[in-house]
């Protein structure tokens, strides 16, 4: 069953579909002029429920993540008559929805996007918040903006097609994570629970 969240920057508004499944992406993008980004091993995967749209493929890995890819989407994008109605769809993992976004943010001044999240990570971290960019002179993210997609659908299903030891790596940070910020919280309400003697 598909669970809707919702994000209100004040700004944006951005609903993540938790459980949706990749299938059904024409329903989101029903009537609109929809590129795709996806990377060469997604395609290899489920290319086929995707090839009646138009579609850039982009290479697999953190060494893809640079402006030398992004030219290139600027200029399939010119190739397939984008404009500033087209719509932007990234269908991967974290450095596809990064790139994804940071195009979209930047092609003609900023055009719609949207993301299907492939994996653990990016469903979790690097497909929602709106954190977008490419690496540059060796620096994670050096360029980047901060735009929220109009959706993220987050397709559990696809997660069946991850190496396990991924899964449990995400896994293992995300509860670090956690167990940090609880931390920080007790931390933080011992030193208000202090104040709140100091002001009696």
């Amino acid at each position: 069953m598909t669970q809707e969240l919702i994000i209100n920057t004040g700004s944006s508004i951005s609903k993540i579909y938790v459980g949706e499944s990749l299938r059904n992406i024409s329903e989101y993008t029903a009537g609109r002029n929809t590129v795709i980004i996806t990377d060469s091993i997604v395609d290899s995967l489920y290319g086929s429920i995707f090839n009646n749209f138009n579609k850039i493929i982009i290479g697999e890995g953190e060494d893809n993540k640079n402006l030398s890819t992004l030219e290139y989407i600027y200029r399939k994008l010119i190739d397939y008559s984008a404009d500033r109605n087209t719509f932007l769809l990234g269908i991967g993992g974290g450095i596809v929805t990064d790139i994804t976004g940071f195009a979209a943010s930047t092609f003609m001044r900023g055009i719609p996007y949207g993301f299907v999240s492939t994996t653990l990570l990016s469903q979790i971290d690097a497909g929602v918040g709106g954190k977008n960019g490419v690496n540059f002179n060796n620096i994670k993210n050096m360029i980047g903006t901060i735009n929220q997609p109009e959706f993220v659908i987050a397709d559990t299903e696809t997660l069946q097609t991850l190496p396990e030891e991924e899964i449990y790596r995400v896994w293992v940070s995300l509860l670090s994570t956690f167990f940090l910020m609880e931390m920080i919280l007790k931390i933080f309400l011992n030193q208000l629970q202090n104040l709140k003697l100091m002001i009696l």
